[in-house]
């Protein structure tokens, strides 16, 4: 035995054979649980860019009117670098991208920001993914994202574009 084993309450071995359904219903929630004050929040990709900064500009004006929570997502670079020690075969590492705590001290000084409760939170991988991510978690009444300039959006195709062909709720795009 590894670890520490705690015995489950009485109470919860009652309802777990009296209701079934309990079970179904706990494998639905989301794993990580959110702050019960941003459900129903609007969601905003950020990452300190001048369309970015737009779209949070314009997220912040749509949770003030509908009186809900504001939830920023940066979506964190994980760059694979090469590690390669003697005759051993590369290891790839990611390494973290601390931009995010650069924003969160950024976001934390910013008056604009005074109006609306806020929280920011840190992914990574896909940006598309994560954000329609955050949004299930919360379930966010929108996902506000800046649109995509220069040759990266037009190669690979923008966040916005890719964002509002798969996420299940609605996506605002700014210019």
């Amino acid at each position: 035995m590894a670890g520490h084993e705690f015995p489950e309450p009485a109470s919860r071995k009652r309802r777990r054979v009296a209701d079934p359904a309990a079970d179904l219903r706990a494998v639905e929630e989301p794993r990580h649980p959110c702050d019960p004050a941003f459900r129903h929040g609007v969601v905003v990709g950020f990452d300190g860019s001048t369309s970015s900064e737009r779209a949070l500009a314009y997220a912040i004006g749509m949770a003030k009117r509908s009186g809900s929570g504001l939830i920023i997502v940066h979506v964190a670079n994980r760059l694979p670098t090469t590690v390669w020690a003697g005759c051993e075969p590369p290891v790839f590492v990611d390494v973290p991208d601390h931009r995010t705590e650069v924003l969160g001290l950024e976001l934390a000084c910013a008056d604009y920001l005074a109006e609306v409760p806020w929280i920011l939170v840190e992914r990574g991988g896909d940006i598309c993914h994560e954000l329609e991510e955050v949004g299930r978690e919360y379930s966010a009444d929108a996902i506000v994202v800046g649109s995509t300039h220069g040759i990266v959006g037009k190669l690979f195709g923008s966040v916005a574009g890719r964002l509002a062909k798969r996420a299940q709720r609605p996506v605002v795009v700014i210019p």
